[in-house]
C-alpha cells in the first residue's frame, strides 16, 4: 500500500523557517516606507561543485500504482456500469495483509456489509463515487474515497478501463479534509503538523506510466497557527471537505484548482 511522503519532512522545515521569520517582524508599526535602491541583479551561486551527484534517492516511494482489479467485469466497457462495492471488495479479497484480522484497516471489512441493500449506510464505509475524464482518452473514469478504519486515514482510489478490464491507475491512503479535481489532476488536502497549514498534493496522469502520478506536494498557509501541535491519533470522526482559504505555499508548478466533478 502506499508510504507516507519523506518530501513532507522538508516542507515541515521549510513553514518551521518561514514562521520564524514572520515572528520577527511582528513589532513592526505599518505604514508606507521607501524601499531604498533596487540591488543589482545576482546570477545564482552554485553551492560545492565538486560533490559527487547522488546515484540513488534517500527515500524509496512509489510515484505511480498500477494494477488490473480481478474478478470485476465491466459491462459494454461502461465504467459506470461498475458496482463500486464489488471494486473496494476485491480490493480487501487482493489485500489481506491489510484488511485481514490483523491488518491496519481491518475494521473496514466489517462495515463493507452496510453499503449493501438493507444494510445501516452510516456505518457503510465508502463514499459517492465521482467520473471524470481523468486520462484524456475521451471516457469517465472512476474516483473512489473509502474509510480506512479503525484509522483516521481515507482510501482514495482512480479506476480506468483498458481491454476491457478495470485497471487501478492511483492508490493513496491519508488523513485525508478534502479531494478536489481539476482538469485531469486529483488534488488531496490534508493535515500538517503546524497549526494553520495543510498539505495539498497533486496527481496527475502519465502516458509513459499508464498512471496517475504524484507530481506535487505543497505546504499551504490557511489560518492563524502558530504553536506545532501534535499529530491526532489514529482514530477521529470523518475529515471535513471544506475548500481551503490560503494562499501561501512552500512548492514548485502545479496546475489551476477549478473544483468540479460529474456524480453518478
Amino acid at each position: 500500500m502506499p508510504a507516507r511522503r519523506p518530501a513532507r519532512i522538508a516542507l515541515t522545515a521549510a513553514a518551521v523557517a518561514l514562521l520564524s521569520a514572520t515572528a520577527v517582524a511582528c513589532g513592526d508599526a505599518g505604514g508606507l516606507r521607501g524601499a531604498g535602491a533596487t540591488p543589482a541583479a545576482v546570477s545564482p551561486a552554485k553551492l560545492w561543485p565538486d560533490l559527487r551527484p547522488a546515484s540513488s534517492p534517500a527515500y524509496p516511494y512509489d510515484v505511480a500504482t498500477r494494477e488490473v482489479v480481478k474478478g470485476i467485469t465491466v459491462p459494454g466497457d461502461d465504467i459506470r456500469e461498475v458496482d463500486p462495492v464489488d471494486v473496494v471488495e476485491a480490493e480487501v479479497k487482493a489485500h489481506p495483509d491489510d484488511y485481514g484480522s490483523k491488518g491496519a484497516y481491518h475494521a473496514t471489512v466489517d462495515r463493507l456489509k452496510d453499503c449493501r441493500p438493507g444494510g445501516d449506510r452510516a456505518r457503510c464505509p465508502l463514499l459517492m463515487p465521482y467520473y471524470r475524464d481523468l486520462t484524456g482518452d475521451g471516457r469517465d473514469d472512476m474516483t473512489l474515497g473509502f474509510r480506512l478504519y479503525p484509522t483516521n486515514q481515507t482510501g482514495v482510489r482512480v479506476y480506468t478501463v483498458e481491454k476491457h478490464r478495470l485497471v487501478q491507475v492511483l492508490a493513496d491512503n491519508d488523513a485525508i479534509l478534502g479531494v478536489e479535481l481539476a482538469g485531469r489532476s486529483l488534488i488531496e488536502r490534508s493535515p500538517a503538523d503546524i497549526s494553520g497549514y495543510e498539505y495539498r498534493t497533486t496527481w496527475v496522469w502519465d502516458p509513459g506510466q499508464r498512471a496517475m502520478v504524484f507530481s506535487r506536494d505543497e505546504y499551504l498557509h490557511t489560518g492563524n497557527g502558530r504553536h506545532a501541535k501534535k499529530p491526532s491519533p489514529s482514530a477521529s470522526p470523518a475529515p471535513s471537505t471544506s475548500s481551503p482559504s490560503g494562499s501561501q505555499s512552500t512548492s514548485t508548478s502545479s496546475p489551476s484548482l477549478s473544483s468540479s466533478a460529474s456524480a453518478r
